[in-house]
């Protein structure tokens, strides 16, 4: 199953950019959905988390209070609102799926992925 991700492009330093993921509609669960990015020259880093039954959220210290995980009401899709945003969130931005429930955070595994969009902050 691969996710698709809208919504990447180039914003200047200070700007904002919001980005999608749509949710599989296939027989798995989805109660955990994120947001990893993979900067030039970089491994690949959490970014935020969702545990879409209850709203919980888990960011990467470099963009709490920056960035904002969400859901909408029918649990369709998945946003990133990336504001302030600096020079170092440049990279490609992937959503990702867990499909166990329990633990929801950018430190356990996912299972399925987005092929990524791309953010430049120049």
């Amino acid at each position: 199953v691969q996710l698709v991700e809208s919504g990447g492009g180039s914003v200047q330093a200070g700007g904002s950019l919001r980005l999608s993921c749509l949710i599989p509609r296939d027989s798995n669960s989805s109660p955990c959905m994120g947001w990893f990015r993979q900067g030039p020259g970089k491994e690949r880093e959490g970014v935020a988390t969702i545990y879409t039954r209850g709203g919980y959220t888990h960011y990467h210290d470099s963009v709490d209070g920056r960035f904002t995980i969400s859901q909408d009401n029918d649990k369709t899709t998945v946003y990133l609102q990336m504001n302030n945003v600096i020079p170092e969130d440049t990279g490609m931005y992937y959503c990702a799926r867990r499909r166990r429930w329990g633990s929801c955070s950018i430190l356990v595994d996912f299972d399925d992925w987005g092929q990524g969009t791309q953010v430049t902050v120049s």
